[in-house]
């Protein structure tokens, strides 16, 4: 296997939701908020390549919403999705299977795009693209909390194309890819574990955002259920660290890819360069 950090630019959000009680003073230090209080952060899918499947995780946050939506999200459209594929020598049609870690825009506003008509359809239309099932349930009947972080045109076209897969709970996707549900950050939220040879790669998604994320109690105010959020990460942070798993952080505005160390009191992250990220 062969795993390739992409990606679809940048965007801002607020720094204080993105690390909930703790306080702006120690979570400054490392991401330095704008005039609007917003924090710079990656949009970072993940290509997995199989000698027969072309596996995308995420699909950042797309370009179908207009100057508002880019100015309120301070987007940084200078790079996108296409153009990382396209550096790897792949078309959006060359894409078999796309893991939707969870349905908030900015991670699955990228599958789809708007026709000449300006209607959304599907971005990818030879891959299947696989949510577990309470998170389409979710996103398909928001609450007043939850509807701004779901937009329709982002997933109900893969439904009308007959390219959704809903899946219950963890779920091998394909021999050594394994969906696994954390829960936390929404009820269906998943992230994605590769094993090849002997090693682990793992797609935090928004259970670890960035390398700031790996102390346990740093939990977003945008979580819905912040006490799983700190459940699963004592517990797979913990893994991480003992078997040394490959860690790749999809919002982490500087850097890709890691290795979890503890000394016994806390987690830090050793960087891990060389490994063909995008940005």
């Amino acid at each position: 296997m062969e795993l390739h950090p992409l990606s679809d630019g940048f965007f801002g959000l607020d720094g204080g939701a993105m690390f909930g009680i703790i306080p702006r003073v120690l979570w400054q230090r490392a991401n330095p908020p704008d005039g609007n209080n917003r924090i710079r952060l990656a949009l970072r899918p993940l290509l997995v390549l199989t000698p027969a499947d072309r596996v995308l995780i995420d699909t950042g946050i797309g370009r179908k919403y207009g100057p508002d939506f880019d100015r309120m999200y301070n987007v940084d459209d200078s790079d996108d999705l296409e153009k990382s594929l396209a550096r790897h020598g792949l078309a959006p049609r060359d894409i078999t299977a796309v893991v939707l870690t969870h349905l908030h825009f900015d991670h699955a506003g990228g599958a789809t795009r708007l026709d000449a008509h300006g209607h959304a359809v599907p971005r990818f239309p030879n891959a299947r693209h696989v949510v577990q099932r309470d998170e389409w349930h979710d996103a398909t009947h928001p609450n007043r909390r939850t509807r701004g972080s779901y937009r329709p045109d982002d997933f109900l076209p893969l439904e009308a194309a007959g390219l959704l897969e809903l899946v219950d709970g963890d779920t091998d996707l394909l021999p050594g890819i394994r969906l696994v549900r954390t829960g936390g950050h929404t009820r269906g939220h998943q992230i994605v574990l590769v094993e090849h040879e002997g090693g682990t790669a793992v797609f935090w998604a928004d259970l670890v955002p960035t390398s700031t994320h790996v102390n346990v109690p740093y939990i977003m105010g945008y979580d819905l259920e912040p006490l799983v959020t700190m459940e699963k990460k004592e517990e797979l942070l913990g893994r991480a660290a003992r078997e040394e798993w490959t860690c790749c952080f999809e919002h982490d505005p500087d850097l890709a890819l890691g290795v979890i160390r503890s000394d016994g009191a806390r987690y830090r992250v050793e960087p891990l360069t060389g490994k063909g990220e995008d940005r």
